[in-house]
C-alpha cells in the first residue's frame, strides 16, 4: 500500500499589526452528482450554480466576503459561468480554483478512489490538469486565480510546486485533524488551524480548514480522538457524553450548538482566521447528503443567522482571500 502524503507544517504566518481575529468563508463551487456513485467523468449538471447570485446576496448582506473554488464543469459552462459573473458584479465575492480530477480534463488516469485526490497522480498529469482549470478560471474572470483548493482536499508530493509555478498564493487544501488514507488520501492529522508558510521558498500561504476539539476532554486533541477511533464506537460515545468531540466549521452535517462552542474554543485557542466552508449544490435541496430538502435549507442558512451573530458578538470581522494575503508575513 502507497504511503499517503503527509504535509509538514511550514513557517507560521504573522499578520501585519491590526488585523484582529478574523473569518473567512470558501465555498466549494462545483457539478452536481451522485456522492453514492463511482467516480465518473460524465453524468454532472450545474444546474445548482443558478442559485449562487441570491446566496451570495443574502451572505454578502450579512458582511460575509465569499470566495467561490471553480472547478473544471462550472468554469466552462455558460450557464454557470454568467451565473459567476453575476456574483462578481454584486461585490465582496472572490473566484478561485478547485480541482476535480475525475471532471477536469485530461483524462489519462484511470479512475478510482486513489485517482480522485489529484496529488495521487503523475506529476505532469496534475500539472495538466491544473493548466486547464487556470485557463479556464482566466477567461471565466479576466485575472489569473491565486486560491486554490485540491478537491477532496487532496494534494500531494507536488502540488505545492505545481501552484506557486501558476502564481497561486494562497491553498485552503488541507483538512486540519483529518485523515484521508484510508480512502488513498492524505493525512492531516498533524496539521493544526494556524495559517503557515509552505511551497518553494514559502511562496504558498496555507489556510487550513479549522477543525477544533470541544468537550470536557478535549486538551487530550489529536491523540485521544485517534485512540477512539480504534474502539468500536469510541469516538460516538465520546461525543454523545459531551467528553470529547472534532468539529470543523461548516453547516454541512456539524449541528450548530457544537459550532458555536467550536467558535468559542478556536477564539480562545488564538486560531487568528477561522477557516468555513461549504459545497455550492447545498443552496438547493436534494443535491448533497447535507440538504435533502427544504427543511434543511431552512436550517442551513438558521446555522448561518446564528454563526455569524457569535462572531459578530466576539469581534470576528470577515476578510477576503485577498485581505488574507496582503496580512500575511
Amino acid at each position: 500500500m502507497t504511503e499517503p502524503f503527509r504535509p509538514a507544517d511550514g513557517r507560521p504566518v504573522v499578520w501585519r499589526d491590526g488585523f484582529g481575529t478574523r473569518f473567512a468563508v470558501f465555498v466549494d463551487t462545483e457539478e452536481e452528482f451522485d456522492w453514492n456513485a463511482p467516480f465518473s467523468h460524465d453524468g454532472w449538471s450545474v444546474a445548482t450554480t443558478a442559485a449562487l447570485p441570491d446566496a451570495h446576496a443574502r451572505m454578502a448582506g450579512l458582511g460575509v466576503h465569499s470566495c467561490y473554488l471553480v472547478d473544471y464543469p462550472v468554469a466552462t459552462d455558460p450557464a454557470a459561468i454568467d451565473a459567476l459573473r453575476a456574483v462578481l458584479a454584486q461585490g465582496d465575492a472572490t473566484i478561485g480554483a478547485q480541482l476535480h480530477p475525475w471532471v477536469n480534463p485530461p483524462f489519462d488516469e484511470a479512475l478510482s478512489p486513489r485517482s480522485s485526490f489529484a496529488g495521487n497522480l503523475p506529476k505532469a498529469l496534475e500539472a495538466a490538469k491544473l493548466d486547464r482549470l487556470t485557463d479556464a478560471l482566466t477567461t471565466l474572470e479576466g485575472t489569473r486565480p491565486t486560491v486554490y483548493r485540491a478537491g477532496r482536499y487532496g494534494l500531494g508530493p507536488n502540488t505545492l510546486q505545481l501552484l506557486a509555478a501558476r502564481g497561486y498564493a494562497l491553498d485552503s487544501s488541507m483538512r486540519a485533524r483529518y485523515d484521508y488514507s484510508a480512502q488513498g488520501g492524505p493525512d492531516y492529522r498533524a496539521i493544526a488551524n494556524h495559517a503557515f508558510r509552505t511551497g518553494p521558498d514559502g511562496a504558498i500561504v496555507e489556510l487550513p480548514l479549522t477543525t477544533v476539539f470541544t468537550g470536557r476532554l478535549r486538551r487530550g486533541g489529536a491523540a485521544l480522538y485517534r485512540a477512539a477511533g480504534r474502539i468500536p464506537r469510541g469516538r460516538g460515545i465520546l461525543a454523545r457524553t459531551g467528553l470529547l468531540h472534532r468539529v470543523a466549521l461548516t453547516p454541512e452535517d456539524m449541528p450548530l450548538a457544537d459550532v458555536l462552542e467550536a467558535i468559542r474554543v478556536a477564539v480562545g485557542e488564538g486560531t487568528r482566521v477561522l477557516n468555513f466552508a461549504y459545497h455550492s449544490p447545498s443552496l438547493v435541496p436534494g443535491h448533497t447528503p447535507y440538504v435533502r430538502d427544504a427543511a434543511d435549507l431552512a436550517a442551513f442558512w438558521a446555522w448561518w443567522d446564528a454563526v455569524l451573530g457569535l462572531l459578530a458578538r466576539l469581534g470576528v470581522g470577515a476578510v477576503s482571500s485577498d485581505d488574507i494575503l496582503a496580512a500575511a508575513t
